[in-house]
């Protein structure tokens, strides 16, 4: 039984860390493999190995067939698919000897092979010949790996099924069923979808429920012809054939509170030879669950609006605004890297903000009237409406500002972070995807409060935010980098985890010579994933859901 899984689609950042692009499921299937075995055929698995840093480690495996020299495989193969890297595999077929380790006697391999991902989604559907050690041919074994890709727009199936009064295939005790759905591709070949567990010495099965994704059950086509079979099971792999039934994933849906959905099962070389034939049982689909698994896009068309708040850095390491080697300079002929980074983040940002309205703070500086150090200020000034209106606004008050304030110390940003959590989580509990925040802090160094920034973002992990943070000028920005969670998890000083990454960290250095779509396609690569994250953690569903639910039969919970 698998349960199968999909993902949101954040773009790749171009020069930052990998983003998922989709999730990509595998089907395996064997034909012609070696007999390992003296008295019976080899009992099959397949072990998907990954290579990291060079070296190979399990990823995952398949069941393992009793008796079967050309398997085809049940279970799901699930990775991560980055269009940016080369992900090598290697798929290595055992022939396993009970419950001992696989890989303990070299007379158990049955053959292997490597590719890359990219090589098997660019074919979809992949064959090539086993290969034992040294490069020997394994006979004439060949392995196929069929590759689908799963996209946020889809969801997955729950579906229970039972049978009765079927055929009894045994001599001495009744049958043991079991139960196939094959998927009719546009080519007319079949792929097997799910295959049930066996239900021993039972005339009346009543098989575990089991999830699929829709993409796999029928491509995402409610008509799609689907065969279902059923079996009665036999240790040495000569399964006999009780019979069969055609359905598609529309016909499913009929369902209802109350009602079943039933099929007769149907062996056609009894239908023709015998003439009082009706079927050999009836298999029933007794329960339908439709999960909906939602995207980033369908909290922002369901209405989630993204607040944007710049927190920029006034500390005296920066320079007098007055001398042009500062980093706050105004140059009337092209904007500092200040603005450079605010106004590439913060136009992608406004897109997704009704009122475009922004936040806009400062720290590290000593303000009017009094001119003692602030690490909390509004930069226009207001401290009752912090709001600028566009992006424009943000940089005219930033321009009017500079003159107005000294430059200071030290660069404290905790304060800022707890601000905007506490925005955040708001009066109420939060019970709708209606707003998401988004804190850009742009800084010229290393920030002084280590301890409490960790804690703060701890913090701030509960809340619907995330947190870009962009090192503007030429300081060493390594300490940095233990705040963005991409090389493991960042804890607060007293060692609590974050509940999900949500700082990314880029050097401004980093995109001088790229285009400021660069930049923004790098820092705002992960906020769709930590968006989704945020939601499908609290069980928070978009406020209109794309997919309409029965009460009775469908649910829709986000993954």
């Amino acid at each position: 039984m698998s349960d199968s899984q999909e993902a949101t689609s954040p773009v790749a950042g171009i020069g930052g860390p990998a983003a998922c692009v989709c999730k990509v499921e595998l089907r395996v299937s064997c034909k012609s493999l070696l007999d390992r075995d003296t008295l019976n055929k080899s009992d099959p698995c397949v072990i998907l190995m990954v290579q990291n840093q060079g070296q190979w480690t399990e990823l995952d495996r398949t069941e393992v067939i009793k008796s079967n020299l050309n398997p085809v495989f049940a279970k799901v193969l699930m990775l991560d698919y980055y269009f940016e890297e080369v992900q090598k595999l290697r798929f290595e077929v055992y022939d396993i000897h009970g419950a001992h380790s696989i890989g303990t006697r070299d007379d158990d391999f049955l053959g292997g092979v490597e590719c890359t991902l990219g090589q098997i989604v660019a074919q979809k559907k992949m064959m090539k010949p086993l290969l034992l050690k040294y490069g020997k041919y394994a006979g004439k074994s060949t392995i196929t790996i069929h590759a689908e890709e799963i996209s946020g727009n889809n969801g997955y199936v729950e579906l229970s099924f039972c049978a009765k009064k079927l055929d009894d295939k045994d001599l001495f005790s009744k049958s043991d069923p079991f139960l196939e759905i094959y998927r009719i591709n546009d080519d007319g070949t079949e792929q097997l979808v799910h295959r049930t567990e066996v239900i021993k010495n039972n005339l009346n099965p009543v098989w575990e429920p089991f999830k699929v994704s829709l993409i796999s059950l029928c491509s995402c086509d409610d008509e799609r012809k689907l065969k279902c079979l059923v079996w009665d099971y036999d240790s040495r792999g000569k399964h006999d054939f009780i019979g069969e039934f055609y359905t598609n994933f529309k016909e499913m849906q009929k369902i209802s509170s109350g009602n079943k959905v039933t099929w007769e099962c149907i062996n056609p070389k009894y239908k023709l030879k015998k003439k009082n034939y009706k079927n050999s049982g009836l298999v029933i689909l007794s329960d339908l669950k439709l999960h909906r698994v939602y995207s980033f896009l369908d909290y922002i068309m369901g209405g989630c609006q993204i607040h944007f708040t710049v927190a920029i850095d006034f500390t005296a390491s920066n320079g007098d605004p007055r001398n042009s080697c500062s980093l706050h300079y105004i140059n009337p002929y092209q904007p500092n890297e200040y603005l450079k980074a605010l106004i590439a983040v913060g136009e992608i940002c406004q897109d997704y903000d009704s009122d475009k309205r922004f936040s806009a703070l400062g720290f590290g500086a000593r303000i009017p009237p009094n001119y003692e150090v602030s690490h909390d200020f509004a930069i226009n000034f207001n401290p009752e409406d912090d709001e600028c209106e566009e992006i424009q606004g943000v940089v005219e008050a930033y321009q009017n500002c500079l003159p107005k304030i000294q430059l200071y110390g030290p660069t404290n940003v905790a304060p800022i972070i707890n601000r905007i959590a506490k925005q955040a989580a708001g009066k109420e509990p939060i019970k709708d995807a209606s707003l998401y925040h988004i804190l850009l802090i742009l800084t010229d160094g290393v920030v002084t409060d280590m301890a409490d920034t960790r804690e703060a973002i701890v913090r701030a992990s509960y809340q619907p935010m995330s947190i870009i943070i962009v090192g503007v000028g030429n300081a060493d920005f390594t300490d940095m980098q233990i705040l963005d969670g991409d090389d493991g998890v960042l804890r607060s000083p007293k060692g609590e985890p974050v509940l999900r990454d949500i700082v990314q960290f880029v050097p401004f250095r980093d995109f001088k010579t790229a285009s400021p779509a660069a930049l923004a396609k790098c820092v705002l690569a992960e906020v769709p994933k930590q968006v989704v994250e945020y939601f499908s953690h609290k069980a928070i569903p978009p406020m209109n859901p794309v997919l309409n639910s029965s009460p009775n039969s469908i649910a829709n919970t986000p993954e």
